[in-house]
């Protein structure tokens, strides 16, 4: 992909779609993914944010495991081509390296509301005047119920213990001073910072590092939800100071739906032998793990808040595409998205010159991965409908927001200029 295509040389043709795919050194990697059909022609796949395409890969790394299955049966755990008993190993340095992690602060494991419950038991640690929690207002749901109900299992009212940031009237993302504002205002009773890395609906990316530095000097600790930054944008979690995070694998990591999920842990708290955790036998000592012990050793390491072992078969289907992953590298993968949300904004644009500014886009221009939310003012669901059944698949959100999402590893150009003139006839 060349660095110096700028929007104000892209052009609305079908050509300039092609050329910009010719000169993209990326373009191979859509071929390595299996795409759903309309009329015998690929769809314009926009739902990467929701569930990423399979690899093609993917069948034979879960069979290699399902062969040594039938093989092996229990001693697969160790006679396996690769040991069931250490397979989460074999995913841990390419997961850091998406994250901007040491290995030992990355660990698979669980589904990533299971993490952020058992990340929280250690990290929100409420007293009588120390216990709110800041969190953006809106977050994804399941967010939301966790917040809530772990505040109220420390016996606060969740209206009185939740911080909720929210964007001003009439606008769709959160001022992110508003931020700095309810830390420093709360700095007394601040227990911890727990926000999507990136807002779920309007795709705004925020600004990790300086909300973990803010939050740390007022005395809380900061935890992200990954799920949309995982794979997506940049991440240094480690040189960032981030306390904890927490992140699922199936929408920009392609690992297929409800497959294993991440979680980074600082050094900074490996070593802090007084760290509340709910403890489970794969976070006990390797060494010692098999000597069937009744007092817990944790691995000092993210391993520690592992519970149970390795589901092999999800793991696989994460390895599959992690390694394509590690083959492009996370630098790669974001300089196309740049380029490629950059020519989908464009393509909006032409649209909106052509038919009265009938869309608007919410996501913050200088704050964003590769997803677009899309307001079409005067449209509703229906147009949504209408693109799917015209073989384009984006998502909805309610109450009137279409999020499309341009995954370097497998959006094309042409599949922007395709989806331009689909929705300015449905328009």
């Amino acid at each position: 992909m060349q660095n110096s295509t700028t929007a104000t040389a892209f052009k609305n043709e079908l050509e300039f779609a092609r050329e910009l795919d010719r000169n993209d050194l990326l373009k191979d990697y859509r071929k390595r993914f299996y795409f759903p059909m309309h009329n015998n022609e690929e769809v314009v796949y926009f739902t990467g944010n929701s569930l990423g395409l399979q690899p093609k890969t993917t069948h034979d790394y879960i069979q290699q495991e399902l062969n040594d299955w039938s093989k092996f049966g229990v001693e697969g755990h160790f006679l396996a081509k690769n040991p069931w008993l250490s397979y989460h190993e074999l995913l841990t340095d390419k997961m850091a390296k998406i994250v901007g992690a040491l290995p030992e602060e990355t660990v698979m494991m669980n589904q990533l509301t299971v993490n952020l419950h058992l990340l929280m038991v250690s990290f929100y640690r409420p007293t009588p005047k120390r216990y709110k929690i800041l969190c953006e207002a809106k977050a994804f749901p399941s967010d939301q119920y966790a917040l809530q109900s772990q505040v109220k299992f420390h016996g606060f009212d969740p209206k009185e213990a939740l911080i909720e940031i929210e964007p001003h009237t009439g606008e769709y993302h959160i001022r992110e001073e508003d931020i700095y504002k309810a830390i420093e205002q709360n700095k007394d009773s601040l227990a911890l910072i727990m926000i999507g890395g990136v807002n779920y609906f309007s795709g705004q990316v925020f600004d990790m590092q300086g909300i973990t530095k803010a939050g740390q000097a007022a005395g809380a600790l900061v935890g992200f939800d990954l799920a949309h930054g995982a794979g997506n944008i940049e991440l240094k979690l480690h040189e960032w100071n981030v306390d904890f995070a927490a992140w699922c694998s199936y929408k920009y990591l392609n690992s297929g739906p409800g497959s294993v999920a991440g979680a980074f842990v600082h050094k900074n708290h490996h070593n802090s032998l007084d760290l509340p955790l709910f403890a489970g036998w794969w976070g006990h000592d390797k060494k010692t793990r098999f000597l069937m012990d009744s007092t817990f050793v944790p691995i000092p390491s993210a391993e520690r808040w592992q519970l149970s072992n390795a589901p092999v078969l999800s793991m696989a289907a994460c390895r599959a595409s992690l390694d394509i992953f590690d083959e492009v590298g996370m630098p790669s993968l974001i300089q196309k998205s740049k380029t490629l949300v950059a020519y989908l904004e464009f393509i909006v644009d032409a649209i909106n010159a052509e038919k009265g500014n009938c869309l608007q886009i919410i996501t913050p221009k200088e704050r964003r991965g590769c997803q677009l939310s899309i307001v079409a003012n005067g449209y509703g669901k229906a147009l949504y409908q209408s693109l799917i059944d015209q073989g384009v698949i984006p998502d909805w959100r309610e109450p009137n927001v279409i999020r499309c999402a341009a995954i370097p590893l497998y959006t094309s150009f042409e599949d922007l200029y395709r989806f331009g003139q689909i929705l300015k006839k449905l328009l």
